[in-house]
């Protein structure tokens, strides 16, 4: 019996973050890998080793006995790596990101470059794309991942993912007519001056009822049938669909997730991970919700 490290991980992964989903886009591969690895391991040592209940796992007794040598196995495994494909790249990078791109997703990407370049030194923030792409220019970060219509792509932005936005209501409070109670990011919700105008030009009515920062905050408003508001096609499912009335307005913008640097020479540590990150995120758009679309 060999037991592959990988698979290990996956394992552990699975169980961390409550599910394939979840750990799939942890461990930046598709969902199917996960279960590819699970299974395979499950053959390999000839017993079950995760019971499904629901869209959660939990551990069968075998797998507990497994579970503290596996956490060994990947940390030795990981130290090694990192002894040996330490480099001598040292300085400070100032990263910026929005919450488009997962903070634990980010940070096992920050973890990897650091275990990578010891001697580098990363500083990390969340913040919205309107104040991330003001540091940038300001060149007070050295990296930012945004959100930006096409207008204002620049030339060195590196695309990650691009999202179609959509009008989104609950399927029970379709609002069909009359003023709309709206649903918004906040005062720098980067989807107001791309989709306020449009209400306008139509003449609907409405009213700034509910601002949340959060992506899952302005879905689970939608949700609860508290307003309209505009999302990733991405969240679209279950109880949030189309807003109907939306079929009479221009369409919305695409909008596409980037990585920004400050323009000019880049240090090298810079550069290095801008790459890593690049590497990792690029054409991996995020699944923040599990629904089902359609």
């Amino acid at each position: 019996m060999q037991l592959d490290v990988e698979s290990l991980r996956t394992l552990l992964a699975v169980l961390e973050h409550n599910g394939m989903t979840p750990a799939a886009e942890v461990l930046g591969v598709s969902q199917s890998a996960v279960s590819w690895k699970i299974k395979r391991l499950e053959e390999r040592v000839g017993k079950p080793l995760l019971i499904r209940e629901g869209h959660r796992f939990r551990p069968t007794r075998d797998c507990r006995e497994l579970l503290e040598d596996a956490r060994s196995i990947v940390a030795i495994h990981d130290r090694a790596v990192a002894r040996l494909a330490s480099s001598e790249l040292e300085g400070t990078v100032r990263v910026g990101s929005n919450e488009e791109v997962d903070a634990s997703r980010m940070a096992a990407i920050l973890g990897r470059f650091k275990r990578i370049h010891p001697k580098s030194t990363i500083e990390f923030l969340v913040n919205h794309t309107e104040n991330l792409a003001a540091m940038i220019d300001a060149a007070e970060i050295d990296l930012a991942f945004i959100q930006v219509d096409e207008d204002h792509l620049r030339p060195d932005d590196v695309v990650l993912w691009t999202d179609d936005l959509v009008w989104a209501v609950c399927c029970e409070t379709p609002y069909e007519s009359g003023p709309i109670p709206l649903i918004t990011f906040g005062s720098h919700c980067f989807y107001r001056p791309l989709s306020e105008p449009l209400l306008k030009d139509a003449n609907i009515e409405f009213n700034v009822a509910f601002s949340v920062a959060t992506t899952a905050g302005v879905r689970g408003a939608i949700a609860a049938g508290l307003g309209v508001g505009v999302i990733s096609s991405r969240s679209l499912g279950n109880d949030v669909q189309r807003w109907g009335r939306a079929e009479g307005l221009p369409p919305l913008p695409a909008v596409h997730q980037v990585a920004r640097a400050v323009p000019g020479e880049r240090p090298a540590v810079v550069e290095a991970l801008l790459e890593a990150v690049v590497d990792e995120l690029q054409g991996a758009a995020p699944t923040p919700f599990a629904v089902t679309t359609g």
